[in-house]
């Protein structure tokens, strides 16, 4: 979860949130070297006294400058394209999760599972207990197994909403009539916060995500105590 002093992205719970994180610093050294040498550059121009009357062409300069931006293209769009096709790859789930949007909550099912399905509310501040947080915790958390594949079919019954779990690399746009899916692997056990990130109309802020990772032995305790 973001805290107040916490200016850097979440820590990543998910192999896919890491390699997001590894290429958000490798894309921004890019970044940095680029603002440093165009900074160099125009406070050169300012206050350099080369003169040159005869000067029309300068070829090789203009190859060089080119070239090189074509090549720093290129280490940008590699791991980008790699971590687009990792973020779409589906690997033999062991779960299927389905959340439904709807104004302003969400909707759960374990389609794995014979009658587990629920809604998840925000409780509202009148209602909290001093271990919630404000805006973000859910009267019914998603319960996951952590270390294992787990799928997640959205979609909605009325606007456009949007399923997103920063920690965990997660933004899947939940439109009606339509089923959009995507996988994660939670490494770690812990809670996860997250909120739709589409503007869905005026309570789009209070319809937040919580996900609960658990060890495979108390998940399935819970689908037993659920059923």
């Amino acid at each position: 979860m973001a805290t107040w002093s916490n200016l850097n992205l979440q820590n990543g719970a998910s192999p896919l949130m890491e390699q997001i994180i590894f290429f958000h610093d490798h894309t921004l050294i890019i970044l940095i070297m680029i603002t440093i040498l165009v900074s160099y550059l125009m406070i050169n121009l300012f206050f350099n006294k080369y003169i040159n009357r005869f000067l029309l062409e300068g070829q090789m300069i203009e190859l060089i400058w080119t070239i090189l931006p074509a090549f720093t293209l290129i280490f940008i769009a590699l791991p980008s394209l790699r971590l687009l096709y990792l973020l779409d790859e589906l690997n033999n789930p062991l779960i299927t999760l389905k959340s439904i949007g709807h104004q302003w909550y969400w909707s759960y099912e374990y389609s794995d599972f014979n009658n587990i399905e629920f809604d998840s509310y925000m409780i509202p501040s009148n209602e909290m207990k001093n271990n919630e947080f404000r805006l973000l915790d859910v009267d019914n958390r998603i319960i996951l197994p952590m270390n294992n594949q787990i799928r997640i079919m959205v979609t909605a019954t009325d606007v456009i909403h949007s399923w997103t779990i920063p920690s965990l690399g997660i933004k899947v746009d939940a439109n009606p009539g339509r089923l959009n899916q995507t996988n994660f692997f939670i490494n770690r056990p812990g809670i996860f916060f997250g909120q739709c990130s589409e503007i869905c109309g005026a309570n789009h802020s209070f319809m937040p995500i919580v996900v609960e990772s658990i060890s495979i032995k108390n998940f399935i305790n819970w689908i037993n105590n659920y059923s």
